[in-house]
């Protein structure tokens, strides 16, 4: 049993179905790397290119016992059977209309190997929020920054209790508006926050904020009232916060240079927020800073009392990083500011975006018929990520780094699918992005047969060879259209129209404007309907198949959370404990999974 109290029974919330930590990894990572049909969802399917090979995406790579089932089976009652319904009663049944038993099993593989996400608020009552701190935050913001901050607190006092020695300073990656940061520098909690920001914008904001919290005081003003008075008469009221125009005024009533200095002509806006450190009560300090590293020699000069330089093996610097939802690689760069900074004493990290990661072992390898370098359409930043082989991407741990002699790799889709939320899509929700996903995808066969776009082969094979037909050995080039007007998604039609209107007359998509104009000035009406009555009623096949990318994709979270904690353990030299567990309700926020770590 661990000495911290916070400490689950379990290290990572894998299923009781396994009796070690050691036995769950081993099943998880063997499962990905040799599982097909999960290599297929997780990876080997694009949504623009559903349509665009015969006989297509499902019957080519779905496995041909499931398909006269997914066909049949409503899309909400398949998202049941995948997440919700008891699959021992289910096993019972046979005959028609039953899932066959190898969909039964695929299913229960997930569902063992993905991570468990109850939760538990880490005390029964936890403070309110004040509104004055709360100003600016959604519902799923208050419940995010309400559970963290009483987690944060509870996890703080257990290492200072532990180690007899208590945390100065809580450093958050990526504070953006500094919610959690404003939070835990405010009563109760009144720690002292290092709020590391990359965006000047952000950090004004947040200062705002805190003027309005209470946390600091606008910076005030001190100047000639009765010059100042005199001035101001002078103007439009829509010129008052307008500097050069209080100047030009003051230069017509003939005031001197001198005496303009005694007037500060800032605007409010321009007044800085002023911070005072008392004893007892929370401070927040802002660094500005891209953190493209875990080195934080950078962030630490920034600190008050630390300008010239600290020796961070001092003991009055003990900082524990904090992050909720950090993007892509940022989680990486938290976790390992514990291994590569003497000051970080504790990590706390929520991590998202995992389509952000970049990849630390190059495209994935999949041995056949998934056997295309990127399983996607071709995409420049997408090729060029995936080429970097970032040491600071995924996989952390050595583990994964080197599972097989090869390592264990996902692309960019699967990352993406990895940031769903299946269990939280309600019927109509799921209607709506069924129904976008299928304009997409036939309006790239559109774009395809219309010559927009061409195919792409992976292999130097020939073009006529059976092998390099196949969809696993080809792709399209991508238009990236993105978002349309609300009233594009009503029907077919108006999409296809809205999508030839943006890439003709955006100039962000100058790129593709001559020859849309050239290939689809002439496409009629008559023929968008035709595209569109070809392939309804294949539309249950995209939706059958986003559904099961989705579920599956919780393996590739689970395995992308596993793996940071798999790269604390491996520093055990330097790592006291660590552990996984769930810090909000998936229901308001499905990425929910905290790394700790904390230093001998």
């Amino acid at each position: 049993m661990s000495e911290f109290t916070t400490r689950p029974k379990r290290p990572l919330p894998y299923s009781e179905e396994f009796s070690c930590p050691d036995e769950y990894v081993e099943s998880l990572v063997q499962f990905a790397a040799n599982s097909e049909i999960f290599q297929f969802l997780c990876g080997g399917v694009h949504i623009l290119d559903f349509f665009t090979s015969d006989p297509g995406i499902f019957v080519t790579g779905v496995p041909s016992e499931w398909q006269p089932f997914l066909l049949a089976c409503e899309p909400m009652a398949l998202l049941d059977l995948l997440m919700r319904d008891d699959l021992g009663s289910l096993s019972a049944q046979t005959g028609p209309g039953s899932p066959p038993e190898s969909l039964l099993q695929y299913v229960k593989d997930i569902r063992r190997l993905s991570l468990q996400r109850s939760f538990q608020p880490s005390k029964p009552k936890l403070p309110v929020l004040p509104r004055s701190v709360a100003l600016g935050m959604k519902t799923k913001k208050v419940h995010e920054v309400t559970h963290f901050a009483g987690y944060i607190d509870r996890l703080s006092e257990d290492i200072s209790y532990v180690s007899g020695k208590s945390l100065t300073h809580f450093v958050d990656f990526g504070s953006g508006q500094n919610y959690l940061g404003r939070t835990l520098a405010s009563p109760p909690y009144n720690k002292h926050i290092v709020a590391v920001e990359s965006k000047e914008a952000n950090m004004a904001g947040a200062k705002d904020l805190d003027i309005l919290s209470g946390l600091a005081d606008r910076e005030k003003r001190v100047r000639n009232k009765k010059l100042y008075q005199r001035i101001i008469e002078q103007l439009d009221p829509s010129q008052h916060n307008d500097e050069e125009a209080l100047k030009r005024a003051a230069k017509e009533l003939g005031v001197s240079d001198e005496d303009i200095g005694t007037i500060d002509l800032r605007s409010r806006k321009e007044l800085q927020a002023i911070y005072t450190a008392e004893e007892g009560k929370g401070f927040v300090e802002y660094v500005v800073g891209r953190l493209e590293h875990a080195d934080l020699t950078g962030v630490i000069s920034q600190l008050r009392g630390y300008e010239t330089g600290v020796d961070q093996t001092a003991d009055d610097l003990r900082m524990m990083a904090v992050s909720i939802h950090s993007c892509g690689n940022l989680s990486h760069y938290g976790i390992r500011s514990m291994i590569l900074n003497p000051c970080i004493k504790a990590v706390a990290i929520v991590g998202c975006c995992y389509n952000l990661l970049t990849e630390k072992l190059g495209p994935p390898s999949y041995k056949p018929p998934y056997n295309r370098p990127t399983l996607q359409p071709i995409n420049a930043r997408v090729a060029r990520e995936s080429e970097r082989r970032d040491p600071q991407g995924f996989p952390m741990s050595n583990f994964l780094s080197t599972y097989n002699n090869d390592g264990v790799r996902f692309n960019i889709t699967a990352r993406m699918m990895a940031c769903q939320a299946p269990q939280n899509w309600t019927a109509q929700e799921s209607d709506g992005f069924f129904t976008r996903h299928f304009y997409r995808a036939v309006l790239q066969k559109i774009f395809l047969d219309k010559g927009v776009i061409t195919r792409v082969y992976h292999t130097k094979q020939s073009a006529d060879n059976e092998e390099s037909q196949s969809p696993y050995n080809s792709s399209t080039n991508p238009v990236i259209i993105g978002s349309l007007r609300k009233q594009c998604y009503t029907s077919f039609k108006a999409y296809v129209q809205g999508a030839i209107t943006k890439l003709t007359t955006n100039a962000e998509f100058s790129q593709y404007s001559d020859i849309i104009k050239e290939k689809l000035a002439g496409i009629t009406d008559e023929e968008i309907a035709k595209y569109e009555e070809e392939y309804r009623h294949r539309r249950r096949e995209l939706s059958a198949t986003w559904s099961l990318m989705a579920f599956s994709a919780c393996v590739v979270e689970s395995l992308i959370v596993t793996d940071r904690w798999l790269f604390l353990r491996e520093h055990a030299d330097i790592v006291r404990d660590c552990w996984v567990e769930s810090v909000f309700d998936y229901k308001e926020s499905p990425r929910n999974l905290v790394v700790v770590g904390i230093k001998r």
